[in-house]
């Protein structure tokens, strides 16, 4: 089984695919995680990585792709998989049929409204000396400004202020809607809302995993 989560940023699709992780057995992969792996251990798609983006340039769909490959190729996969971060495009989408197309799939989209994501990413601060990340509406500092663990000035991302959020969510929609279209044409996409307790949106989440396990012939865990 191969699960593909989809959502846009301030989503909870990581903390959502941590949940799925435990209770699937099977790993999670991010590609932004093995990107930055490939490139500290070296690897020749590591390195060909570390050249584009030390020139300010995107990574291709070529070197991604490669690198998804090596890590779906290794033995802690074969039982299943969650891919999150990839695939980004329907091109991609359509590279990992050609890797690994006799796998069964599912495509599970978080689907939360724009407001409540600049909401979530509005109120992000983070430490510039520990990198330590808050909250303001659902895990403040205890001391307005200031970072617990080490006492500095916490910051807001330039990428999270309100007008930012709003372009990367525009990006999102755009670069998605045929990747969403490509796996409703498959039947493997299902849509759980976002936007209640984390465990109801994990437990949605689940279920449509685990329905599509039984469909797929698969038994065990969810």
């Amino acid at each position: 089984m191969r699960v593909v989560l989809l959502g846009p940023p301030g989503s909870g699709k990581g903390t959502v695919g941590e949940r799925l992780e435990r209770a699937t057995g099977f790993p999670r992969i991010s590609t932004g995680d093995l990107l930055r792996k490939a490139v500290r251990e070296g690897t020749p798609l590591g390195r060909l990585a570390e050249g584009v983006m030390q020139a300010g340039g995107l990574v291709s769909d070529d070197i991604v792709t490669g690198i998804v490959r090596e890590r779906i190729a290794e033995a802690d996969c074969r039982p299943g998989y969650i891919l999150d971060g990839y695939p980004r495009t329907a091109a991609q989408a359509e590279a990992l049929r050609r890797i690994d197309g006799g796998r069964p799939e599912i495509a599970v989209e978080l689907d939360v409204a724009e407001e409540t994501i600049v909401s979530r990413l509005s109120a992000r601060r983070v430490c510039p000396s520990c990198q330590a990340v808050y909250n303001l509406r659902s895990r403040p500092p205890v001391r307005a400004g200031a970072c617990d663990a080490c006492g500095a000035a916490l910051v807001q991302r330039p990428d999270d202020r309100p007008e930012a959020v709003r372009e990367r969510l525009r990006v999102y929609r755009d670069r998605t809607a045929p990747l969403r279209e490509a796996f409703r044409a498959r039947g493997v996409y299902r849509a759980v809302g976002g936007e209640g307790e984390f465990e109801a949106v994990a437990a949605g989440v689940l279920a449509a995993v685990a329905a599509a396990r039984s469909a797929g012939g698969e038994k065990g865990r969810p």
